[in-house]
Order: structure tokens, then C-alpha cells, then sequence
């Protein structure tokens, strides 16, 4: 699962919840720092880029330092890019795959929508907050003046498109501990059937609670998302993906080539939450998005 929103919004508070419910929550911003402590290949890289200036006295870091000479321009910023991210991408993978069987991984990533990364996860969770409460905690909580707090809400995503990227969308404008419950239900109702569905290659049977929070955007968003998911996980054996709601759900057709043995089919299609159900066709395991697929050659 992906968890996503805009700062201020609560995110953070939400992966804490799924926590205590047994969720194994990787944190890219903290891989984000670990990458680059103190005795780090990627500090050492780093340095070597851009200088010794972007080091401390203590040896650690210099955040806006960094930021001076690394966001200076669009060839500076790749060259960032291109050390931080492998760097980041590999630890995250070390995370996952030391998490016990049959975990739901929750990924907590600030940046999920900008960086396009939706089609990546089974399902992604975006909370959200009104603008007027998120300034608020930022001014309250953070120190941030207002000025600050607008200008950082405005440089990210909009609600558009987070509601675009959603399978879920919670809102958490409202007193602290108010928004536990749906969380409890999302993991109840959603995430743990979700996960046993997919391990057993089950087909979900819907429950109504599931359907909480789900698709902001109806079910021609849900579609578009699934085609998205299904391009992502097929790659190039799919030549051609077309995706609709069709009143019940979502239906799709993807075309392959005839080379594609039908295992490899099922097990690329269990990436984008999707099960066997006869031949050549594909159901969600997911309780809250009924989906068919069927796949022509």
C-alpha cells in the first residue's frame, strides 16, 4: 500500500494507526536521512558532487547548504537525483523483503503523487485535511509562519490530483483521533482481506464496509487506475490495455502476444491485485474494487 498527502494533512498519524494494527510502515523520508548519515557511501558521494560546503562541523549533512548548490539548476538537481535515489530505492527494497510472510507493507511516501508512483502499489491511501487546518497545525506544531506554511501547501500536488491518484481518500480535518476508526475499518474490512486474497488467489468477495473512504473520483477514476496498474505491471507484453466502469466495477481487456505462458500472466497480474478466475481471466482480490479482466491475444 501506498500512503501519501499533503503536509499538514496527517499522514503521518494515519501510518501510526496502521502500525499498531500489525502494518510493517517503511518511511521514505527517514530512508531519505539514513542514506546520507554520517560514514555513509552516499554522504561521501554526495561531497564528492558538491563539494566539502555541504558538510557540517560535526560531519553530518548540511541540509540547505545542499539545497543551494544542488537545487541551483536542472543539471544540479539530476546529478542529486542520480546519487539519492538508487540509494534510497535499494534500502527500501532491503526493507521489504525483510518483512515477515504475509506482511502488509505500508510504503509512506510524501511525494507519491508528483513522483507518479501510484501504479507502483495494490492500493494507495491519500489523507487529507482542508487547506485553513493544515496551515494551521503547520503554523502550531511546526513554527512555521503562515507565509511559509501556504507557500510549502501550494508547491505540492493538488487536490486533483490527489484524488486522481486514490483509491482512498481520508479525511482528516477533524479533532486529533477522530479519523482512527476509518483507518480501523480500512484495515479490517480492506487491507487484511486484501492481502489474504491475494496470497490464497482468491477472488474478493465485497463487503460493504470496504467501500468506505474508496474511489473519490467514481469509478471511471477506479478505471483508469487499474489500466494504469495493468500497463505498469505487464510491461511490454501488453501491447494494448483499455480499462471502463461498467456499473458493477471495472472491466478491462488487455492484449498480449501469444508467447506469454499463462503463468507468467497470473503472477504479473497478482502486481496490479488481480487474481485467476477461468481462463484467460482475471478478478480483484481487493473487497472495495470489484475488477474484471480478460486477456486476448
Amino acid at each position: 500500500m501506498g500512503l501519501t498527502g499533503g503536509i499538514g494533512a496527517g499522514k503521518s498519524t494515519v501510518a501510526k494507526v496502521l502500525a499498531r494494527a500489525g502494518a510493517t510502515v517503511i518511511d521514505a523520508d527517514a530512508i531519505a536521512r539514513e542514506v546520507v548519515e554520517p560514514g555513509t557511501p552516499g554522504l561521501a558521494e554526495l561531497a564528492s558532487e558538491f563539494g566539502g560546503g555541504i558538510l557540517a562541523g560535526d560531519g553530518t549533512l548540511d541540509r540547505p547548504a545542499l539545497a543551494s548548490v544542488a537545487f541551483a539548476d536542472e543539471s544540479s538537481r539530476l546529478r542529486l537525483n542520480a546519487i539519492l535515489h538508487p540509494l534510497i530505492g535499494a534500502r527500501t527494497q532491503e526493507r521489504i523483503d525483510a518483512a515477515p510472510a504475509g506482511s502488509i507493507v505500508v510504503q509512506d511516501i510524501p511525494l507519491l503523487v508528483e513522483g507518479a508512483m501510484g501504479p507502483l502499489f495494490h492500493l494507495v491511501v491519500v489523507v487529507d485535511a482542508d487547506e485553513e487546518t493544515r496551515v494551521s497545525r503547520l503554523v502550531g506544531s511546526r513554527g512555521l509562519d503562515e507565509a511559509d506554511a501556504r507557500a510549502r501547501i501550494a508547491a505540492q500536488a493538488t487536490e486533483d490530483q490527489r484524488r486522481a491518484a486514490a483509491d482512498v481518500w481520508l479525511d482528516n480535518s477533524g479533532r486529533p483521533g477522530a479519523l482512527d476508526p476509518a483507518v480501523g475499518r480500512l484495515w479490517e474490512h480492506r487491507l487484511v482481506p486484501f492481502a489474504r486474497n491475494l496470497a490464497a488467489g482468491e477472488v474478493a468477495q465485497p463487503v460493504p464496509e470496504a467501500a468506505v473512504a474508496a474511489n473519490p473520483d467514481g469509478e471511471e477514476g477506479a478505471a483508469r487506475r487499474l489500466a494504469q496498474r495493468l500497463r505498469t505491471a505487464l510491461g511490454g507484453d501488453a501491447a494494448e490495455v483499455a480499462a471502463h466502469a461498467d456499473g458493477e466495477g471495472v472491466a478491462a481487456t488487455v492484449r498480449v502476444s501469444g508467447d506469454v505462458t499463462a503463468d507468467a500472466m497470473a503472477a504479473r497480474m497478482r502486481g496490479a491485485g488481480l487474481v485467476p478466475a477461468g481462463a484467460s481471466r482475471f478478478r480483484s482480490a481487493d473487497p472495495g474494487a470489484a475488477a474484471t479482466v480478460d486477456v486476448v491475444t
